[in-house]
C-alpha cells in the first residue's frame, strides 16, 4: 500500500500528519529507495540544488530539506536502494529519535511526505524524490516577499535561457564532476564562470545524473562530496 503521493496546493494544519502504515521500531532498520516520476524527473531539480535550497526550505523547514539531500547522497553512492539505521539519520541531521510518533525525526520524515518529498511504501521503506517539482502557486504565494520576487526572476531567466548556454554548461559540468568535483561545488564554480545561474542548476542536474549512470555501469561509488 502507498500513502501520500500528491503535491497539494494547500499546506495541510500542523495536526494532519501523514499516516504511516506502521510505525517504525526506534534502532529498526529503513530501506531508502528513489521515487521515479516521469514528468518531474525532467522538469524538477536535483534536492541539492540552489533551488531547493533557496525556494523549497520555507515549505519543507531545515531538517526536512537535509533530509532529501542526506538521502539523495545515500542513493547515488549505493544505486536505487538502500538500509539506513533511524538513529544514524537522526544523528547525521543533528535531530533527535526518542518518543515514537512525535520524535524530531518523525515528524521531519512525515513533512516531507506531507510535501510529495518522499512516500512511505509498505511497511518500512520510503521512497525519495529523485527530482523536487518546483513550487506550485500557493506555496510561491507562501513565501516572504523578497523570495516571490526572486522566484519570478528565477522563472523569467529559465525562459530566457539560451540553448548555445545549456550546451557550453552541461559539457563544463560533466568535465568538472569527471575531474572529482561534487554537486555544489559544480554549480558554484559554474557560476564563478559566468554561467547564469539557471543554466548552471540544469547543466549539473544533468552531468550529475549522467556521471551516476556511469559510476553505477562500471560499479563505483559516487559521492556528492567528492
Amino acid at each position: 500500500m502507498t500513502i501520500n503521493t500528491h503535491l497539494s496546493d494547500r499546506e495541510p494544519p500542523d495536526g494532519e500528519l501523514t499516516p504511516t502504515p506502521t510505525e517504525q521500531t526506534n534502532g529498526d532498520p529503513m530501506v531508502l529507495s528513489r521515487w521515479h516520476d516521469p514528468i518531474i524527473d525532467q522538469l524538477g531539480f536535483d534536492p541539492r540544488s540552489r533551488y531547493v535550497e533557496r525556494f523549497w526550505l520555507g515549505t519543507l523547514g531545515p531538517s526536512t530539506v537535509l533530509l532529501v539531500r542526506l538521502g539523495a547522497d545515500l542513493l547515488d553512492a549505493a544505486g536505487e536502494q538502500v538500509e539506513v539505521d533511524l538513529y544514524e539519520i537522526a544523528a547525521r541531521l543533528g535531530i533527535g529519535h526518542r518518543g515514537g510518533r512525535n520524535s524530531p525525526l518523525r515528524r521531519t520524515l512525515n513533512r516531507a511526505c506531507r510535501f510529495g518529498a518522499a512516500r512511505f511504501v509498505g511497511r518500512d521503506e520510503l521512497e525519495l524524490r529523485f527530482r523536487m517539482a518546483p513550487l506550485n502557486r500557493t506555496q510561491v504565494e507562501r513565501l516572504p516577499h523578497d523570495v516571490q520576487a526572486d522566484h519570478d526572476r528565477w522563472l523569467k531567466r529559465q525562459l530566457d535561457h539560451p540553448i548555445q548556454e545549456r550546451g557550453r554548461a552541461r559539457r563544463l559540468a560533466l568535465s568538472l564532476l569527471e575531474c572529482g568535483d561534487g554537486f555544489d561545488e559544480a554549480e558554484r564554480q559554474l557560476m564563478s564562470w559566468r554561467v547564469s545561474e539557471i543554466a548552471a542548476v540544469e547543466a549539473v542536474n544533468w552531468a550529475w545524473n549522467r556521471h551516476c549512470q556511469a559510476a553505477n555501469s562500471t560499479g563505483g561509488e559516487v559521492s556528492s562530496e567528492e
